[in-house]
C-alpha cells in the first residue's frame, strides 16, 4: 500500500482514498466489460469447425482474468485523448488480452512452468491436451494481428502499434525473450540484474506496450509515447515486484493459480533477492517515480494514475 511518510491518516486522506477506491472500482469494471464485449465479437464461437481449438481459445480467454493490459491500454488512451474514451479502442484492448492469453496458455505447459491451474480454473493443456493447447495459443496470436490490422485509426498509427507490439512480444527484451531467461535462470542463484532483466521483458514488455500502444491509437506524439513508455516501465516492475511477494505470502485459491511456485521452481524473482518487504518498499517508489513522469497531464492522469496504484495495492 502507497503510504506517505510515517503519518496517521486523516479523515480527509481517508475519504480520499476511499475515492480512488470507488474510481478504480468503476476503471476496472468498465474497461474489462468492454474488452470482454470485444473479444465475445471477435473470438469464433465454440461451436464453429474445428470447434476443439475455438472452445480451448475461449476456456482460456474468459477464464476470469482482471484485463488489467487492456484497461491500461485504455486509460492512456483516456489520458491523451484528454479525458475522451476514442471510439474503436476496445479492439486494440482485445487484442492486447489475445497476446496477454497466449502467453500464459504457453507459459503453464508442461515444458515450461508446467502448471495445472490458472485464474482459478484448469490451466487450458490440463483440459484440452498439449497438443491443442499450443495451437489455442498460435491461433490467439494470430487472431490477435488480424485484429490489430483492421483498427479504426489511421494507417500510419496501426502499423506503428504493430510494431510497437511485435517487438514488446518477442526476443530482444520482449516477452519471448524473458521467459527464456526466466526458464534458463531456473535452479541458479539470482542476481538483482537477472531479476530485474527477467521483469522487464517477461512481464513489463506487454505492459508496457499495452499503454505506448493506447497512446498512439488516441494520436499521441512521440513525447506522449516515450512517457508513457517510461511510465509502464516502472508501473510493469512494480506490478511484477508484487506478483512476485504474493505468490510466497498468499494461498493458491485466494491467487487463482499455483502458489509457491516461483519458490518451488527456484524461480529468479525480487523477494528471493530483496526479502519481502524491501519488494514491497521498493513497488511503492516505483509507482510514485512512475506518477511524476505523468505530472504534464494534470487530472487527465488521474484514471491511469489510479490503475497504477492498484498494481502495487491487489493482494490476488
Amino acid at each position: 500500500m502507497v503510504r506517505v511518510g510515517c503519518t496517521a491518516a486523516t479523515p480527509a486522506d481517508i475519504i480520499e482514498r476511499m475515492q480512488a477506491e470507488v474510481q478504480v472500482k468503476e476503471i476496472l469494471h468498465t474497461g474489462a466489460e468492454l474488452t470482454d464485449r470485444a473479444l465475445e465479437r471477435l473470438l469464433p464461437h465454440g461451436e464453429e469447425v474445428p470447434s476443439s481449438i475455438h472452445r480451448a481459445m475461449r476456456h482460456s480467454t474468459f477464464a476470469g482474468g482482471k484485463r488489467l493490459r487492456p484497461i491500461l491500454a485504455m486509460e492512456a488512451a483516456r489520458m491523451i485523448g484528454s479525458g475522451e474514451l476514442p471510439a474503436g479502442v476496445e479492439e486494440l484492448s482485445a487484442a492486447i488480452e489475445m497476446l496477454h492469453t497466449y502467453s500464459l496458455i504457453h507459459d503453464d505447459l508442461p515444458a515450461l512452468d508446467n502448471d495445472d491451474m490458472r485464474r482459478g480454473k484448469p490451466t487450458c493443456h490440463v483440459v484440452f491436451g498439449e497438443a491443442i493447447a499450443i495451437l489455442a495459443g498460435d491461433a490467439l496470436q494470430t487472431l490477435a494481428y488480424r485484429t490489430l490490422a483492421g483498427l479504426r485509426c489511421p494507417a500510419s498509427a496501426t502499423v506503428e502499434i504493430i510494431r510497437l507490439i511485435a517487438e514488446a512480444t518477442g526476443t530482444v527484451e520482449g516477452m519471448i525473450g524473458g521467459q527464456v531467461l526466466d526458464l534458463e535462470g531456473e535452479h541458479s542463484k539470482p542476481t538483482a540484474e537477472s531479476v530485474a532483466a527477467i521483469h522487464r521483458a517477461k512481464t513489463g514488455a506487454l505492459i508496457r506496450v499495452s499503454l505506448a500502444a493506447g497512446g498512439v491509437y488516441a494520436g499521441g506524439d512521440a513525447e506522449d509515447v516515450r512517457r508513457l513508455t517510461e511510465f509502464g516501465r516502472k508501473a510493469g516492475l512494480a506490478f511484477q515486484i508484487v506478483d512476485d511477494v504474493l505468490d510466497v505470502t498468499q494461498d493458491s485459491q485466494h491467487l487463482g493459480k499455483t502458489a509457491g511456485k516461483d519458490l518451488a521452481s527456484d524461480k529468479a524473482t525480487w523477494p528471493a533477492v530483496f526479502g519481502i518487504e524491501a519488494s514491497r518498499t521498493y513497488a511503492n517508489t516505483l509507482i510514485a517515480e512512475a506518477f511524476a513522469i505523468l505530472s504534464p497531464y494534470g487530472d487527465t492522469a488521474e484514471g491511469l494514475k489510479a490503475v497504477a496504484r492498484y498494481l502495487v495495492e491487489r493482494t490476488h
